[in-house]
């Protein structure tokens, strides 16, 4: 119960405050009288499937995103092109190169998207490897992606 409550409080500090780094989220944590280490919070992060958006105090700050598996939010459009550099195919494989530390956050919005063509994604902390049953679907998803980068 102590893990939902604290998953409950943690969407609702994101969503009232910029929180920028896993060491802010504790501290903001301790004030409501939560005790948690920062392995903790980097689970929780891990598990809410909470991502980073520019803040307007802060440089960056981390959000919810709380739209259903078929959509992605006007937020996780623009951080997929905030953060994404590069797509390019490679065979039945497509190569997305991100931000340092943006590889997981693109992985999200990239599996939100829920592209049938897509057999599985795997992120990495720059990169997120897209696979897809052959050259056709992943020149297909790229296309599709590349659409997002300009929209």
């Amino acid at each position: 119960m102590l893990r939902n409550a604290r998953h409950t409080k943690i969407i609702e500090l994101v969503s009232s405050r910029e929180i920028e780094t896993q060491e802010e989220l504790c501290a903001a944590l301790a004030e409501e009288g939560y005790t948690v280490t920062q392995a903790t919070v980097s689970r929780d992060i891990k598990e809410l499937r909470l991502f980073k958006v520019k803040g307007s105090e802060k440089r960056f700050r981390y959000a919810s995103a709380q739209e259903p598996e078929e959509a992605i939010s006007d937020k996780m459009h623009s951080l997929f092109r905030t953060c994404v550099e590069d797509i390019r195919p490679v065979g039945n494989l497509i190569v997305v190169r991100t931000l340092n530390g943006n590889g997981s956050n693109a992985g999200v919005v990239i599996d939100r998207l829920s592209y049938h063509e897509i057999v599985g994604t795997v992120s990495g902390d720059d990169t997120v490897l897209i696979i897809c049953e052959n050259s056709a679907d992943a020149h297909s998803v790229c296309t599709k992606l590349e659409s997002l980068l300009k929209a």
